[in-house]
């Protein structure tokens, strides 16, 4: 028999806890006076900042940001199609990353009863080292189960041997139009919650999911 020519695809994934959390917390005010209502901002995003610088200094906050303020106006309307007097909108956007679930759960259950405060989504991920190593052991899994696909098919055909001679992402090798691959997906409790939430909250986030799909080509001869 002669060379052939085999393509195949190979995946692997692995779930890890996530080692930090991002939350995403706005401090907003409304009213008919610009100066008043952007003063009423920084009065309320003080005690937050305050909070937050607090804890990192403890080591129990990794990190945090906060965005300049933002005011914006409008006119709404009435029920009678009326325009009314202008209103003011203040804003300022806080972001906080944890490491450790629990210290989270604390922040959020005392700042959630704050008067102006909105608590967001969190975010869990990896660090940026744990997501490299985990993808490139990852990667090189799915390489290998193409490989072993890619023997199993020679065998089966009574070929002993397979030369690699391509390996790319889904679709480079194929030329399909299908998506790219999503190499990391997080799937952890979004949530939102207004100022007037008063109970203690708990989370306990998913597995991040870590994936990768290959393509290779090889002749088994």
């Amino acid at each position: 028999m002669s060379d052939v020519t085999i393509t195949v695809r190979g995946e692997h994934e692995e779930r890890i806890a996530p080692e930090r959390a991002t939350i995403h917390v706005t401090v907003r005010t409304e009213g008919a006076a610009r100066a008043a209502v952007v003063d009423h901002a920084m009065r309320l995003a003080e005690p937050v900042r305050t909070g937050l610088s607090e804890r990192q200094a403890a080591g129990t906050l990794i990190e945090w940001t906060s965005k300049r303020l933002a005011v914006r106006a409008e006119r709404p309307w009435n029920n009678q199609g009326k325009r009314l007097a202008l209103v003011y909108h203040a804003s300022i956007d806080f972001t906080a990353t944890f490491g450790e679930a629990s210290e989270l759960s604390v922040w959020v259950s005392e700042i959630s009863a704050w008067d102006g405060v909105e608590v967001g989504w969190v975010n869990w991920h990896l660090t940026p080292q744990t997501r490299a190593d985990v993808e490139r052991e990852v990667a090189s899994a799915a390489v290998g189960v193409a490989v072993q696909r890619a023997q199993a098919y020679a065998g089966a055909l009574g070929l002993e041997s397979v030369t690699p001679l391509e390996i790319a992402d889904t679709g480079l090798i194929s030329r399909e139009q299908s998506p790219a691959p999503q190499m990391m997906k997080a799937r952890g409790a979004a949530f939102a919650t207004s100022a007037e939430s008063g109970p203690a909250m708990e989370y306990e986030p998913e597995d991040i999911v870590v994936s990768a799909t290959v393509e290779a080509r090889f002749t088994a001869r």
